[in-house]
This record gives C-alpha cells, structure tokens and sequence, in this order.
C-alpha cells in the first residue's frame, strides 16, 4: 500500500506533469477529483482523477497484478461512474509499478457478452527512463524504468534529486525515492545514495518512520547514560523511542488532515509505542480527522 500511495501523492501534487507525459498535453485548469462516487462507495486505496477543461485522466497505479474484483472489471466500473458522473471523455491508464511475468499485467480489457470495455496499461519496468529523468516529478518512477544497468540509472536518478534547489521539492522527493526504489533495489543500497541531510528535509512518507525509531532509540540511549545508572539504559531507550515516533506520527498527522485537536492529541501522546506504529501504518488511509477519531476510539 504505501508504494501505490506514494504514486497517488507525486499524481495528485503534479498532475499537469503526469497529464503531459501520459496523454503529451499541457491542460488548463487541472483539477484533482475527489474519489467517491455515486453508488457503492468505490476504494480509492490507488485511484487519482484528474480533470482538465475537456477530459478526465484515470490512474490506476498497481504493485500486484492480482485483485478482488479484478482489475478489468473494476476499470469498467469506474468508467461507467465516472461517465454517469461527469459525462466526459475518460482517458484510463493503469500502471503497474513492480515487474511480473504474470499475465494480468498484459491485459488491458474487459469482456463479457456484449460488453468490450478497453483501458491503457503500462508496465513501467518497459518505459524509456529519458523522458521521466527529464522531469522532477517522475524522477521516483524512473528508479522502476527500463535498464539494462539498474545501478547506474538510480545513481542518475538520484544526482537529479540533488540538483533540485528547492529544499521542501527535494526532500519529498528523495522520500518518495527512497520508497519506490525498494520494489527493485535492496534498501541499504538506496539509503547509500540519498544523502541523509536531504533525507531530512521530508517527513511526509510511512517509509521515513522507520528512521524516527531509530533516531529514537539512539536519543533514548544518550538520555538514559546522562540520566546515571539509577534510570538505567533500558528506560533512556524506551522513552527516546517513543518520543522519536511520537514526533513523527504527529507531523504526519497535521501533513496529512492538518492541525490536530488537543483532545485527540492527548489520546495520542497517551499510545503505547507498539499502537503509535500501528496509527503510523494506518494514518495512510485516512481522509478525515473522523478516521483519525474512529481509529482511537476502537
């Protein structure tokens, strides 16, 4: 889930960049769209709409070609949504992120008795890296691309990064490569690469929270040596960690559904640290401050 909600992020934050490589257009007046629509609420775990003046682009992004419903079926039901919704042209394309010999990822349409429904489907592991290098938002889908060197095409992903002025772009960014790199590179090798001191210049990302435990435990340690051997190492460690993970899940928290009310805030400076990395994992999902409330409360 957090690869395809990564991809979800870099669409919905840079949609005119994602509008001209997939359909070679420069829109006006792009929109993202919300995901719900009429009928059964449909999951939008991957799902971006995106709308300009004339036409909406549908992207499905896709770790495991395997699903329930499958996924031609399910791009058959968005399309009709979408269609009674908006009454559009509807552009669909799905894009699979990790490579697979598996057959769904090779097909692109639906049918039935009477029905043909078509949809476009890229496997990123077969694209021309050029064109995304050459773009500072598709930079972390380049990691993915097609390369007979792999190593040096994330080398070259992440010398672009860094060549990013804007401190905020660049640290989001090299979150979201760090994070999109593990579905092809072993996550030591990604972490080699990415300097650290842009790698702290985002906070944005599930997979950054891995890094705020252990910064933790190394605050905890430096605590509990300072405080004697009365308090002891073990409880310096316990306190630093859960006050590193603490830090982190509630600046994704006001990331994501922005300032947080003190009550809840309290719930959750109350949490063991096992259920603040459950509400890290989680806090992915959530739309509203009311999914945040819900979760506590059960």
């Amino acid at each position: 889930m957090a690869y395809d909600n990564i991809c979800k992020y870099l669409a919905e934050e840079y949609p005119s960049e994602f509008f001209h490589w997939l359909l070679g257009e420069e829109p006006r007046d792009i929109q993202v769209l919300k995901t719900e629509l009429s009928a059964e609420p449909i999951q939008a775990d991957a799902l971006t709409l995106l709308q300009s003046t004339n036409q909406i682009l549908h992207l499905e992004f896709q770790t495991l070609p395997q699903s329930e419903p499958p996924l031609p079926f399910r791009m058959l039901d968005y399309w009709v949504r979408l269609h009674r919704k908006y009454r559009y042209p509807i552009e669909q394309v799905v894009i699979f992120l990790k490579s697979t010999t598996s057959q769904m990822v090779f097909t692109n349409e639906f049918r039935d008795i009477n029905t043909w429904h078509r949809y476009r489907v890229i496997r990123l592991w077969e694209q021309d890296p050029l064109p995304l290098l050459a773009n500072r938002a598709l930079l972390p889908l380049a990691t993915l691309a097609r390369s007979n060197n792999p190593n040096r095409l994330l080398e070259q992903v992440v010398a672009e990064v860094d060549r990013i002025e804007e401190k905020p772009l660049r640290g989001n960014l090299a979150a979201c490569v760090d994070v999109l790199a593990g579905l092809r590179f072993e996550k030591d090798l990604v972490r080699r690469l990415l300097r650290e001191e842009v790698m702290e210049e985002s906070v944005t990302y599930q997979d950054i929270i891995q890094k705020g435990i252990q910064k933790g435990l190394q605050q905890g340690l430096q605590q509990g040596l300072q405080q004697g051997l009365q308090q002891g190492k073990q409880e310096g460690l316990q306190q630093g960690k859960q006050e590193g993970v603490l830090l982190i899940v509630m600046r994704q928290l006001t990331l994501r559904l922005g300032l947080i009310d003190p009550g809840l805030q309290q719930q959750i400076e109350g949490l063991s640290i096992t259920r603040l990395e459950e509400l890290s994992e989680a806090l992915l999902d959530f739309e509203t401050v009311t999914d945040l409330a819900v979760w506590l409360d059960n």
